[in-house]
């Protein structure tokens, strides 16, 4: 059986329609994305004992707050070190085992919530099921690049996509399952856990059994990588660059800088949303978490209209617009605050957290460009940690800045102002990285055999 889930069992027959590659890696992202949904299990997770409140033995709101990040922490990890053998495993045995540590982790977490044991949760979900996450949000990225390389960003912007939209599909999917498995001495959370997990192990495995690589040596009907149109292009290479050796390169580091201050600024923004709609320009806390959804929505589609745009405009280009414009945007939001001009203050922040998912569907095809399709998804899986640390400067920027704000009299309604206006430098900074960058020098080239690579 494990020779079923060997590389050299995926390469696709002739004639296989590569347009089947996109949905295997959708099956992976809509089920990972659920971490975006986690705190919809905070209160009821609070409640184990209480049920209907918190009582005594219950956890509090900052022993759980540890289940995500410690997520977030394996899915930064596991990515980094776990790219590089996925290149030599391929993506079936690495979309198994991404289906097998997430749907586990869950039911490890279930067992955990049943015995009351906050280990197991951290354990199960957290660890087991952030290195799903990490191994589960490469694994297609490779592969797809391959199947798509005259349109690499509506490819990974299709599947990135999906772990935008998780939420929009775990969040409702958990909500109903503690509401049918709840009693009046149960709220449900342990059986929603076990269900879940066995729902996304199956769904994710689909995807690891329908996914293909391509056969050696193919390319597109029509697609000639050495056509005018793409030699004119410098900033995309015709050659390959060894894991190891991209870690040698200032390319590698510039472009690990401008996705951390991209998503610096925007995760900054997503994580304290619904605050800065009631502080800034007064809107109920209804309408709040209204527009706390309406930003999912843009966050999901920025990342599918954005990457697949850097096909026709560039990828050193598409991160510019995202740094000039995140740049007016920011520095608009104050003003059009102060006016209390709602709508505008929407739009600008739907704009910025498009731009923010539109960021990490971009930078695969990016790496792509410039490292070459060898070892794109490990190059990937190490560069990911620069979301791991944007997820932690960028909201403890944001608060710690508004805290200090509000502690020297500011009113909270402008107390954002500073944040925002240090947000443009980031962003400033990460204009000037994204400018620096250029095609990587001949001497990092890898001069062995690409289809097997040391």
């Amino acid at each position: 059986m494990a020779g079923f889930f060997d590389k050299s069992r995926t390469v696709a027959a002739p004639g296989f329609n590569r347009w089947m590659v996109p949905p295997a890696a959708l099956c992976i992202h809509l089920c990972i994305g659920q971490v975006y949904a986690f705190s919809v299990f905070k209160i009821p997770l609070t409640q184990l004992i209480g049920i209907d409140s918190s009582a005594a033995g219950d956890w509090d709101q900052s022993t759980l707050a540890w289940i995500f990040s410690l997520a977030i922490a394996a899915l930064g990890l596991s990515a980094a070190f776990g790219g590089q053998w996925l290149e030599r495993a391929g993506p079936r045995k690495a979309m198994a085992l991404a289906a097998s540590c997430f749907g586990g982790g869950f039911i490890i977490g279930a067992f955990g919530i049943w015995w009351h044991q906050i280990w197991l949760v951290y354990l199960g979900y957290g660890v087991i099921g952030g290195i799903g996450l990490g191994i589960g949000y490469i694994s297609p990225v490779s592969t797809l690049i391959k199947w798509f390389p005259d349109r690499p960003g509506l490819a990974t912007g299709m599947a990135i996509m999906g772990f935008g939209g998780g939420a929009m599909i775990g969040s409702p999917l958990a909500t109903a399952l503690m509401s049918f498995y709840s009693t009046d001495t149960s709220a449900g959370v342990g059986s929603t856990f076990l269900t879940m997990g066995i729902i996304y192990f199956l769904f994710m495995m689909i995807g690891a059994l329908i996914v293909r690589v391509p056969a050696k040596d193919w390319k597109p009907a029509g697609y000639d990588p050495d056509a005018d149109g793409n030699k004119e292009n410098k900033m995309i290479t015709r050659d390959h660059v060894h894991v190891n050796q991209a870690m040698k390169t200032p390319q590698f580091y510039l472009i690990w800088l401008v996705l951390f201050l991209n998503v610096t600024a925007g995760i900054a923004l997503l994580e304290q949303a619904s605050p800065m709609a009631q502080e800034m320009v007064g809107t109920t806390a209804a309408a709040a978490a209204g527009f706390v959804g309406v930003l999912s929505i843009f966050n999901m589609a920025g990342r599918f209209f954005w990457a697949s745009t850097s096909d026709a405009i560039g990828r050193k280009t598409t991160y510019a617009i995202f740094f000039v414009l995140g740049m007016a945007l920011y520095a608009l939001v104050p003003t059009v605050a102060g006016n209390g001009s709602i709508i505008l203050f929407v739009l600008a922040c739907c704009v910025i957290v498009s731009m923010y998912g539109g960021g990490f569907a971009t930078v695969p095809a990016y790496l792509k460009d410039i490292f070459g399709t060898m070892h794109v998804g490990a190059i990937h899986g190490r560069l990911l940690t620069a979301w791991a640390a944007a997820g932690v400067v960028g909201p403890v920027l944001l608060n710690q800045l508004r805290e200090g704000r509000i502690e020297a009299g500011v009113p909270p309604a402008e107390a954002y102002t500073t944040t925002l206006y240090i947000m443009v430098a980031l962003l400033a900074l990460g204009l000037v990285c994204n400018l620096l960058v250029r095609p990587v020098a001949e001497k990092h080239h890898y001069e062995g055999d690409v289809n097997n690579p040391d």
